[in-house]
């Protein structure tokens, strides 16, 4: 599924685009941008810039000129993966030759000169569980003897949430109230949440839909995920532990989900596609329908900066460092597939969040939940400070990237938010 796109020897001309950095010519990621000059529109993140696709339409199919400068790219995520690939081929041309030169540079935009802007209108957004460790971890703190139920090894877990309060990278982080009571209280109250945590995920934005009452087989599963984000699902864990039985989260999760600006593309990712890592001995293999798909070798990393570290110039603390594919077990191809098995429509711009990717070991856990073990071992931070959740001012960053032996690195960018009162 590689093509002359990924050829590492690939250079553009680009500042910024050199090989090591997030948006090299072999990434081409899609997102929606304005300026002060400029209404949203469609660009595509380059070095430090963006390449306003609208200013460059003439170079570029006629046919493509209406998707490509709507404010949204729901249209141009639901046409066919061929046009996907025929435009990354052409950008890849415009970027890389230097008789292009002269056309697209008026049409460069700094990445620190605009704003971005959700890439889709969200029309659902379901986030899943697939990530075994974490769910382990957090099964153990509420049931030691049985922390994984029945069900996780045979279908993927996910309950719907909130398409509303998804926001891009930077929208600050609302400290939700509600109800909470702790074990010891015989009733419960309301008030801010005292347990604010964040949840290191991965997000799949759908391309095509499918009809409603028309199952995705898992041999095409791919072909409906147009691209990539990271996602933060921000959860109140007080919050959370009060009211999730017997329906699953609501308050604690729907005040706010953040990704990252930058749609991944599907193509881009080629290189770094993996086969599934073997099912630990004893469990079970997947159903008939579920048995396909592929892992996906991306790094996943996210910090703590507290306003005390700012003020005093202190780099942000690394929380967590790991392999997603070593987190997942179900993989995206799975999830689509199971989440449109009973006929569900799944439309163009829909978000699907993985839920939290932790790996089995401390240094790769998603969560402050997790590594905090439920608040009982608060971390050190380089300053003094401690944490068991969140605090104002705090402020999460969490970033991805793929590399491989053969190919070059690409990055998802950061998605940020800081927690305000």
């Amino acid at each position: 599924m590689t093509d002359q796109t990924h050829d590492p020897a690939l250079v553009s001309w680009v500042e910024g685009s050199e090989p090591g950095s997030d948006f090299p010519v072999q990434n081409l990621p899609l997102g929606i941008f304005s300026t002060s000059v400029v209404d949203r529109r469609p660009g595509v993140a380059i070095g430090h810039y963006i390449l306003d696709l609208d200013g460059i339409a003439e170079l570029l199919d006629p046919d493509w000129a209406m998707d490509l400068s709507m404010p949204v790219l729901n249209a141009w995520l639901s046409r066919p993966s061929a046009d996907h690939r025929t435009l990354r081929q052409r950008l890849c041309e415009l970027l890389t030759d230097e008789c292009y030169r002269a056309d697209i540079e008026p049409n460069l935009i700094g990445q620190s000169e605009a704003e971005m802007h959700l890439p889709c209108v969200i029309g659902d957004y379901t986030d899943f569980y697939v990530g075994i460790h974490h769910a382990t971890n957090v099964g153990s703190q509420f049931r030691p003897d049985n922390p994984l139920l029945p069900n996780y090894k045979y279908l993927p877990i996910g309950y719907h949430g909130r398409a509303s309060s998804v926001r891009v990278s930077g929208e600050p982080v609302v400290r939700p109230s509600g109800q909470r009571k702790p074990p010891d209280a015989d009733a419960p109250e309301y008030g801010p949440s005292r347990r604010l945590d964040y949840e290191l995920e991965l997000g799949l934005w759908i391309g095509r839909g499918n009809e409603l009452g028309q199952p995705i087989p898992i041999d095409h599963a791919e072909d409906h995920i147009a691209g990539w984000c990271l996602l933060n699902d921000w959860s109140a864990r007080d919050l959370q532990a009060w009211e999730y039985q017997p329906l699953g989260p609501f308050l604690a999760k729907n005040f706010l989900t953040s990704v990252s600006p930058w749609v991944i593309t599907a193509e881009a990712l080629e290189p770094f596609r993996r086969p599934m890592p073997p099912r630990p001995h004893g469990d079970p293999e997947p159903l008939a329908y579920l048995s396909g798909g592929h892992a996906y070798s991306i790094q996943l990393e996210a910090t703590l900066s507290t306003a005390q570290m700012r003020q005093r110039g202190i780099p942000p603390h690394a929380l967590s460092r790991g392999n997603a594919a070593a987190a997942m077990y179900w993989n995206a191809a799975q999830i689509v597939t199971h989440h449109a098995s009973n006929g569900c429509n799944l439309q163009p711009g829909d978000l699907i969040g993985t839920g939290t990717l932790s790996t089995d070991s401390d240094g790769g856990l998603g969560s402050l939940l997790e590594i905090g073990r439920g608040g009982k071992q608060p971390i050190q931070l380089p300053n003094g400070e401690t944490r068991s959740f969140l605090d104002d001012g705090d402020e999460i960053t969490l970033r991805a990237w793929c590399e491989a032996e053969g190919a070059v690195r690409i990055g998802f960018g950061e998605c940020v938010g800081r927690v305000v009162g």
